[in-house]
């Protein structure tokens, strides 16, 4: 076996590999040359803005080998797994590219997640590094840590931006930079992060083929030059501000990321005066609160030329304020970190960009919609999203019963989506298959919450539902059927938070009912439970 060969991974079949290089998309790069070809060809031009730290890609670079020796040096070698939780920060760069070149896999969790998820992210990958900040938003990361190393007893190392404690600071771990024969482009590159739909998230292995040539295709599409310069102000790990044509888009085409901390107005717009700011990435809930805040700012946000808005359903009424209220344009997205991308196009007539959710990147990406029995659907009728391509995974990592359920038997992913097709390949999304909640771009697994909920003795059922939000799109409602006396909310919600779950999957509102209606199988009928939440709705509606 490679030292870079990954175990447990999925790869493409040898003809559908071989008509990818032969097109051109794959062409044989990894992450770590791209970062080095740009440093050789633009040593002087900006590459990061955190702060008030200012990084050429030549000292990106020179940062990123410099770690990559002191990994090395650690005993990190090739496909060990490495679980990274930073914010938005400029480390976050140096430890992935670092690691991109000694051929260890970084692990992308986001900084919301907390124990139940950090030790599963260690102990499904056999993670032998944690890497994190010491606080951030309040929370002490490294207590978090000690929980996760009592569980996870591969993990050797703690890697800490900031006061380290008892733990290795990364500051510390610089040194003069080595010759490391690095991975081959059909390497595994890192393991992001699924929805999960059914309960934790599934890792997803993307290699350094792949991921290249899907942020090339975005690049070309978003029209990225040199002089674009990109605020990331989504989470830094999620796949959208990643690659759509995100943060490694912007290095690709030699282009300036300006990180920001926080995505509210009050942080991002003096960024975007200040970095004469030309592109960013938003979630439907925070597009709205930037389109309330926009008349009313100080700041100059004359330079922004396109505001993409993905991960959930953009509504139209809400598209058509982007340009008149924040004076730039809009570009929907639709994706996922399995694999399919689409953009509308900025030569799209206004009808398609304010109602679809674009079209998919590549000429070889393969989409079919289909019915529950997997026959395809006529063109606008609304049906499964059914997609493969050249940079679509062909399976889980480590999962192969999930693996079984989620890919038909000729390599097809199924998406979860309900979609419509127009006649010119644009989709618009209507929904999701599986039960799962997208809460402003979280996804939320309804299983998950429900078997937390379970656990307390009080709860004798629990059920959770979405229920329309104006800013997110959807929030939580969790139905909970007692054991004996109710408990209240609050104590329901401490409960949830000592088991160690993101905050985003503690449920919005909690309500008591005596039973649940039942579908004619004898199932639990979500859809009527949902229609029980609209009388919450339009109390609490000012």
């Amino acid at each position: 076996m490679s030292d870079f060969l990954l175990p447990d991974f999925t790869p493409w079949p040898e003809e559908f590999a071989q008509r990818y290089r032969a097109a051109g998309h794959w062409r044989g790069e990894t992450l770590g040359a791209m970062l080095e070809a740009r440093a050789q060809a633009h040593p002087q031009s900006l590459a990061l803005v955190c702060g008030t730290r200012r990084w050429t890609y030549e000292e990106l670079d020179l940062k990123a080998r410099q770690l990559a020796t002191g990994f090395s040096r650690l005993g990190i070698r090739p496909r060990d797994c490495v679980v990274v939780q930073l914010p938005n920060v400029a480390e976050f760069f140096t430890v992935c590219f670092a690691l991109f070149r000694l051929g260890a896999l970084p692990v992308f969790a986001l900084p919301a997640h907390r124990r139940i998820e950090i030790t599963a992210f260690c102990q499904m990958t056999d993670a032998v590094a944690y890497v994190i900040a010491d606080v951030d938003g309040g929370f002490d990361y490294r207590s978090l840590a000690r929980e996760v190393m009592r569980e996870a007893p591969l993990l050797k190392h703690v890697l800490v931006l900031g006061q380290a404690e008892e733990f290795v600071a990364i500051s510390d771990l610089h040194d003069t930079p080595q010759d490391i024969i690095g991975p081959r482009a059909s390497d595994v590159a890192f393991l992001q992060l699924s929805g999960g739909s059914t309960g934790l998230p599934k890792l997803i292995p993307r290699t350094h083929d792949d991921y290249l040539y899907s942020v090339r295709a975005s690049v070309d599409i978003c029209g990225l030059t040199p002089d674009s310069v990109y605020l990331c102000a989504l989470p830094v790990a999620h796949n959208f501000p990643l690659s759509s044509p995100g943060t490694l888009g912007v290095f690709h085409a030699g282009g300036c990321v300006v990180l920001a901390r926080r995505a509210s107005p009050d942080t991002a717009f003096p960024l975007i005066e200040a970095e004469r700011v030309t592109i960013t990435a938003l979630v439907p809930p925070l597009a709205m609160v930037w389109l309330d805040s926009a008349r009313a700012s100080p700041h100059d946000l004359s330079s922004l030329k396109l505001l993409q808005v993905g991960g959930a359903k953009f509504g139209a009424e809400a598209a058509r304020r982007v340009k008149p209220e924040l004076g730039c344009a809009l570009q929907q997205v639709f994706g996922m970190a399995e694999g399919l991308v689409n953009y509308t196009r900025t030569d799209d007539p206004d009808e398609l960009v304010m109602n679809t959710q674009g079209r998919a990147i590549s000429p070889d990406d393969e989409v079919r919609v289909v019915d529950d029995e997997d026959r395809d659907v006529l063109p606008g009728e609304v049906g499964h999203l059914l997609t493969r391509g050249p940079y679509t995974i062909r399976g889980y990592y480590r999962a192969p019963e999930h693996n079984a359920r989620a890919f038909t038997i000729d390599g097809y992913y199924r998406t979860g989506d309900l979609v419509r097709r127009l006649p010119s390949g644009h989709l618009i999304v209507e929904g999701r298959a599986k039960d799962q909640i997208n809460r402003g771009g979280d996804k939320v697994a309804a299983e998950e919450v429900e078997n937390h909920l379970l656990a307390h003795p009080s709860v004798h059922d629990a059920a959770l539902v979405a229920m329309p939000d104006a800013y997110l799109g959807e929030k939580t409602c969790a139905f909970i059927v007692a054991r004996g006396d109710a408990p209240r909310p609050i104590e329901l919600v401490r409960f949830l938070r000592e088991r160690g779950i993101a905050q985003y999957k503690i449920p919005d509102r909690i309500l008591f009912v005596d039973q649940f209606p039942k579908t004619g199988v004898g199932k639990v009928n979500k859809r009527l439970l949902r229609e029980r939440t609209a009388p919450v709705i339009q109390a609490t509606t000012p």
